[in-house]
């Protein structure tokens, strides 16, 4: 795990074999979002090849066959004695696959769905890790999953555009008088600050219902999550902050920060 994630201090607070876990899945997971952002390695080819590797790798995870990449061998042990749900990874894949194919989204809801695969899929297989089975908690990785996702979309919306990539839904870039060109432009004006300001509030609404919905009984199981909530929430308040200039320079929260952040929400449970 690279001390440059955001969720490193996250993973810190867990015991060591929950930690291993956690690790090993971020590892998985990252390595198919990057199966399509990076360059390809190891002969998997690129884009829809190197997806296919990857779902390939997922079953022999699942079905006790041997792991070809470190990650997947890092994986697979923790596969059986969590009950980890091999549908959330499969999510995860479909939701990478979305930026093969996908750069621009009609809907919000097109895009909750997209965050859905990619973030909150991820959620729901940190809660089987952190031992959480209820309802509550499955909705709670929902919401933050799609808090966290937008929050990502915010503070990357300069560099996705030099992919080619939008993410902000069309319908908002209407409903604020913003174009996909003047978006493009990286100039802060009326129209482009409107949007900006309309996803932030998406992202805070999602946040106070992942808050809403924390089961009590479960709050110090889901420590870990709720220092990824508040360190990325940070974020959030960063970009608000700057008037919603999202290309000047890109949200980031000091890790003298992050480390203060973290220590509270371990004392607050």
């Amino acid at each position: 795990m690279a001390r440059k994630t955001s969720f490193y201090y996250s993973f810190l607070v867990l015991p060591p074999e929950q930690r291993r876990a956690i690790v090993a899945v971020w590892d998985f997971c990252r390595a198919v979002d990057d199966a399509v952002d990076e360059e390809p390695a190891g002969g998997r080819g690129s884009g829809a090849e190197a997806l296919r590797f990857w779902r390939a790798e997922l079953a022999r995870c699942f079905n006790g066959s041997t792991p070809e990449t470190e990650q997947g061998r890092h994986l697979q042990p923790f596969v059986a004695p969590l009950a980890l749900p091999r549908q959330a990874f499969e999510d995860v894949i479909d939701g990478v696959a979305m930026d093969l194919e996908t750069f621009r989204y009609p809907t919000f809801a097109d895009l909750t769905e997209y965050c859905r695969r990619v973030a909150s899929a991820v959620g729901f297989i940190c809660i089987r890790v952190f031992g959480c089975r209820t309802e509550a908690a499955r909705e709670y990785a929902l919401n933050l999953g799609l808090a966290l996702q937008l929050t990502n979309i915010l503070r990357d919306i300069k560099d996705d555009l030099a992919r080619g990539r939008v993410y902000v839904p069309m319908e908002d870039l209407d409903a604020c008088g913003c174009t996909v060109e003047e978006l493009a432009s990286g100039i802060l004006t009326d129209p482009v600050r409107r949007v900006v300001e309309l996803e932030c509030r998406r992202a805070r609404e999602f946040y106070e219902r992942a808050r809403a919905v924390l089961p009590s009984t479960e709050r110090r199981q889901l420590v870990a999550a709720e220092i990824m909530r508040a360190v990325y929430f940070e974020t959030l308040r960063r970009i608000e902050r700057s008037g919603y200039d999202v290309f000047r320079a890109r949200a980031r929260v000091p890790r003298p920060r992050q480390a203060l952040i973290a220590l509270k929400e371990w004392l607050w449970t």
